[in-house]
């Protein structure tokens, strides 16, 4: 298939598929529906709390899927080993750039089961392979929610949710106040506002990181941090990677390492993941999970720089050309790049070339190239 003519989010899909399944993820297909009391029970765990919803004929309140991972919880059994699976599925949420609700498409992993380190690695690694397939500049940064909520044990859930927010806005002044308000003891506070400055490369942060964190009840998150990070030593992903704390998920759901892509020319993740081991309790699953979702609606955002025609040839002919001579003409134009073949010069059509077909020759008449 050439792709050359595709939209940036579906050349994504394409590429992230052959990607996923190369490293045994399989396919998974889903309903477009699920009970809205799902999405009720978890409306923290949505990007946006906007669902669409329906009544179906046996009286159930319905909605169309704003989320895949909640449909795959629902649906997964517990049982041994893990189960690595992708999506390809559409869903239906408010758009971040037209700000209606859209028919989007979204692609992504999950990988359910007895997560070890290696899982943890290998979803890690794929999400930055991800992003590798959609931009040349993109930046995957890594944070750790199990270091988050060790600092914050017995901080009451309310003042938590703040300080969450504060560190993920890297709002070190609200921070502190909110600290201060909780009676956060003044070394944790600290700790915390260190935290939030802390972003760069892993071989400048981890060492740093450790002399904080050393002797806390946060000591072994810290180390599960490394082995997943530093399992990219000497890698061609290394340079992608960044630890920024700025990177916070609801502890409700997220119990260790939690990420987020970027590529350049998005202002915003296009990527978002991490382990959600507390969701997998809430929905009552033995089983622990990790894995992320390709956001390919922010993709629009690239814009059509590296297409900036729609066809590239457009072809002119004649009452008395008959088609096979048309046809023939059109073979020919086709080797090369895309083509389309019409009596009269189309409106609204960016092409690179118009060509004229005159006896059983194409002629070039125009050249945009």
């Amino acid at each position: 298939m050439n792709t050359t003519q595709l939209k940036n989010d579906e050349k994504a899909v394409f590429a992230l598929r052959e990607l996923y399944g190369r490293y045994g993820y399989i396919p998974y297909k889903m309903s477009k529906f699920e009970e809205y009391d799902l999405y009720v029970r978890n409306k923290d765990f949505l990007i946006s709390d906007s669902v669409i919803t329906f009544t179906d004929t046996n009286g159930k309140l319905m909605a169309l899927k704003p989320d895949v991972t909640l449909s795959i919880v629902k649906n997964s059994r517990d049982g041994e080993g893990v189960q690595k699976l992708y999506y390809h599925e559409n869903v239906y949420r408010v758009s971040g750039s037209t700000h209606t609700f859209k028919e989007i498409v979204q692609a992504g992993l999950e990988c359910i089961g007895e997560i070890d380190d290696y899982c943890v690695y290998e979803v890690l690694m794929l999400a930055a392979e991800s992003l590798r397939r959609i931009a040349d500049t993109c930046v995957l940064d890594i944070s750790h929610m199990g270091i988050l909520s060790a600092l914050l044990e017995g901080v009451p859930a309310t003042a938590a949710q703040q300080i969450l927010r504060c560190v993920g806005d890297k709002n070190v002044h609200e921070l502190a106040s909110v600290c201060d308000t909780a009676e956060v003891a003044p070394a944790t506070r600290d700790l915390l506002v260190q935290l939030v400055g802390l972003c760069g490369k892993p071989v400048a942060v981890l060492p740093r990181l450790g002399e904080l964190l050393q002797n806390t009840a946060a000591a072994g998150a810290y180390e599960e941090l490394c082995t997943a990070v530093c399992a990219f030593d000497g890698t061609a992903l290394s340079d992608m990677l960044r630890i920024d704390f700025s990177v916070v998920s609801d502890a409700r759901y997220y119990s260790g390492i939690v990420f987020k892509g970027f590529v350049d020319g998005v202002p915003e993740s296009v990527l978002s993941g991490g382990r959600y081991d507390h969701l997998m309790r809430k929905m009552h699953r033995r089983s622990d999970a990790i894995g992320f979702a390709v956001y390919l609606d922010r993709l629009e955002r690239l814009g059509d720089s590296d297409r900036p025609f729609d066809v590239d040839a457009v072809l002119l002919y004649g009452d008395k050309d008959t088609p096979a001579t048309v046809a023939r003409a059109v073979q020919a134009l086709s080797q090369t790049g895309s083509v389309t073949a019409c009596r009269t010069r189309p409106e609204k059509v960016a092409f690179r070339q118009l060509w004229q077909l005159n006896g059983e020759e194409a002629q070039l008449i125009e050249d945009h190239a």
